[in-house]
């Protein structure tokens, strides 16, 4: 039983008969290692509601990954799209092989109909990460997005190894190795849970030290079941008028509310109201939405439908999955009535779940979104009136 909405009252008949259209997806996130190297103690996997991740295939074998490619190049054909995203994720992706990753991607970019290319990207923790691993990633034209929290203590206090050693050390070697000339184009960025109880600053520092193309800084995950402890607004308003004052990479979290609050659109789940347009493939091809939500409930992020027996369209009518896509119509009534309502578009949606009432809140982030948009909103005034 599906715990609230949108699940007994999202009226899809409404939606169509009013206009709206589903939007086809244009990212695929494809679990590859279930499994990971780290034990990282905030993890929305490992240590969330959903354990699903524990009856699952360690690896995705090649037989799912045919049906994933062939469902991909099929639904591009269908809509068609002239560029798709891939993501490969786990777990720990590198588990897998870096040379049987590259094998894979060849394959999927064949599969793929004439005029669709395929950007792909691997989101890593960086241990597995050597000279020869990125070549074969070179090879196969994957570029790496790694996982680091600012400072080594600040890291090594959550992105621990099973013994509890940090990490640190490990990702930063990787870092060094992204760096170097031969690898530097295959450097997509660095991804950045954050940790209110850090100084901001030295966080932004330590981030920006290893020269990334671009960071994203995400909350922890949270509910109105498990609500956050501390002042995350405070966190991230002195990182942004330390970042606006020396803009040293991108930080999409700051350019996304900035575009939005200049009329334009965004590119991220945590703010705006743009269509949601990714689905996950897990390692037994099971199609399910985005993962954040395993922090809600067990089966959140379930459709019911795998790759090798449904098509990517049979999931775009999933309640879960229009909820997404549906913008202001999916905003709690109180979030309708705010006057950024349109800039923080409700908050990231795993972070509206109230048990048994479901997703249509406001993010439990609302005081803290509240204040971070209208202080990056003060400051583009008072510019753009100078």
């Amino acid at each position: 039983m599906h715990p609230g909405w949108p699940y007994p009252k999202l009226d899809l008949d409404r939606l169509k008969a009013g206009g709206w259209r589903p939007r086809p997806f244009r990212e695929f996130v494809l679990k590859v290692h279930q499994r990971c190297n780290l034990a990282c103690t905030y993890c929305y996997v490992y240590e969330s509601p959903d354990q699903t991740w524990q009856q699952r295939p360690r690896l995705m074998d090649d037989d799912v990954w045919r049906a994933a490619s062939a469902r991909i190049a099929e639904h591009a054909a269908a809509h068609s799209l002239d560029e798709v995203r891939v993501v490969l994720h786990g777990g720990e992706p590198l588990l897998a092989g870096a040379g049987r990753l590259a094998e894979h991607v060849a394959a999927l970019r064949a599969h793929l109909p004439e005029g669709t290319t395929a950007r792909v990207t691997m989101q890593t923790n960086g241990i597995g990460l050597t000279t020869g691993a990125l070549g074969e990633l070179a090879r196969a034209e994957i570029r790496v997005g790694v996982s680091v929290d600012g400072t080594a203590a600040d890291h090594d206090r959550h992105r621990v190894f099973r013994n509890g050693r940090g990490s640190h050390a490990a990702t930063a070697r990787a870092l060094r190795l992204l760096r170097e000339t031969d690898h530097r184009h295959l450097y997509a960025g660095l991804l950045c849970t954050i940790d209110p109880t850090t100084d901001p600053v030295s966080t932004y520092e330590a981030l920006v030290a290893h020269e990334p193309p671009a960071v994203d800084l995400l909350l922890p995950h949270a509910n109105w079941r498990q609500p956050p402890r501390h002042d995350t607004a405070r966190w991230l308003i002195a990182v942004f008028d330390a970042w606006y004052e020396n803009p040293r990479t991108r930080i999409r979290l700051f350019d996304d509310v900035m575009s939005l609050l200049l009329g334009g659109s965004s590119r991220s789940e945590q703010v705006g109201l743009s269509p949601v347009v990714v689905a996950v493939v897990e390692s037994d091809g099971e199609i399910e939405q985005v993962d954040a939500l395993k922090s809600a409930y067990p089966g959140a992020c379930a459709t019911g439908r795998n790759v090798r027996d449904d098509p990517f369209d049979a999931v775009l009518g999933h309640p879960g999955v229009v909820a997404r896509q549906i913008g202001v119509e999916a905003l709690a009534d109180g979030c309708r009535s705010c006057p950024v309502h349109r800039v923080c578009g409700g908050g990231h949606y795993a972070h509206r779940y109230r048990p048994g009432a479901g997703f249509r809140h406001p993010t439990v982030y609302c005081a803290d979104m509240n204040r971070l948009i209208r202080h990056i909103s003060e400051r583009l005034r008072a510019d753009l009136r100078r």
